[in-house]
C-alpha cells in the first residue's frame, strides 16, 4: 500500500492550505465574479472586482480592476495550484484558529491564519481567496461572489 499524501500540504515547513487546487477549481465552476471592499488606513475605501473566466482543468483567466475604473483591467492566466499556493503559510511563524465572521456574505465559518505579514480568514463555504485579509492597516473583505 502506497503512502497517502495530503494535497493541502504543498511543501516542507508549510501548514496545510485551507483548500486544495481541485476544491478551488470546483468552487469556481465555469467562472465567477468577486466584489472586494478595501478599507484603507486613511479611513477611505474602494472596491475592486476579480473575475474568473475561461476556466478549465488547469486554471482560468483572472481579470482584475478597480470598480470605478474598468478601463484599468488587467488579465492573466492563473492555475488552480498557484492559487492554492497563495494560502501556503510557514508553519513556524503562523498560527491557525477557527471562528465565525459576520460579512455581507452572511455568517461564515472560517479558518484564520495569523502570519507575520497579516491575518487571513478563509471561509470554508467559499474555496478560493480569503474572505478577509488585514495587513498594515488595510482591510480587504469579499462583499459578494457571483457565479457564471
Amino acid at each position: 500500500m502506497g503512502r497517502m499524501t495530503d494535497p493541502r500540504i504543498i511543501g516542507p515547513g508549510l501548514l496545510p492550505t485551507p483548500f486544495t487546487a481541485e476544491e478551488i477549481r470546483d468552487a469556481t465552476g465555469k467562472g465567477k465574479t468577486i466584489r472586494i471592499r478595501i478599507d484603507l488606513p486613511d479611513g477611505t475605501h474602494q472596491f475592486r472586482i476579480n473575475r474568473f473566466r475561461e476556466t478549465d482543468a488547469e486554471g482560468a483567466t483572472l481579470e482584475r480592476w478597480p470598480e470605478a475604473s474598468p478601463e484599468e483591467m488587467t488579465a492573466n492566466r492563473v492555475t488552480w495550484a498557484e492559487l492554492q499556493g497563495h494560502a501556503a503559510f510557514d508553519a513556524e511563524t503562523t498560527s491557525v484558529s477557527t471562528g465565525i465572521l459576520s460579512l455581507a456574505l452572511g455568517d461564515v465559518n472560517c479558518l484564520r491564519y495569523d502570519t507575520e505579514g497579516g491575518t487571513f480568514w478563509f471561509s470554508l463555504a467559499h474555496p478560493g481567496m480569503p474572505v478577509r485579509y488585514e495587513s498594515a492597516g488595510t482591510r480587504t473583505t469579499v462583499v459578494s461572489v457571483d457565479h457564471a
